[in-house]
């Protein structure tokens, strides 16, 4: 193993990285967004970027828009559905009893043929 006092990942005469080597800054444009919550979200775009009308808050995740005064609305959540909610919107009262009735009377005829079924 090499000695403890070297520096991993540098050279010798290694100086700070500077704006002189990577070159000048692009010219920055920060916006403020808002949230229903009232986080200001502050991100930065090029000067010459289109900056979009809404932003998504990295604190809460909420819809943010450029008005302090008038946020968006937190969108509505639809609430989860069971598969048997999904069954009824598709069928009515009387079809379910008729496809039970048929799968009762198929059921019962192997049974009756004596065909093990689990």
């Amino acid at each position: 193993m090499a000695g403890g006092s070297a520096i991993r990942g540098s050279r010798v005469g290694a100086g700070p990285m500077g704006e002189a080597e990577r070159g000048d800054a692009a010219p920055r444009l920060y916006v403020s967004y808002y949230c229903a919550n009232g986080h200001e979200t502050r991100p930065a775009f090029a000067a010459d970027a289109a900056v979009p009308e809404t932003w998504d808050c990295p604190r809460c995740g909420l819809p943010a828009n450029l008005d302090a005064e008038n946020p968006p609305p937190p969108p509505r959540i639809q609430p989860y559905k069971t598969h048997l909610a999904y069954v009824k919107e598709r069928r009515t009262d009387d079809e379910a009893v008729e496809i039970l009735t048929e799968a009762l009377t198929a059921l019962r005829a192997r049974r009756a043929t004596g065909e093990v079924i689990y």
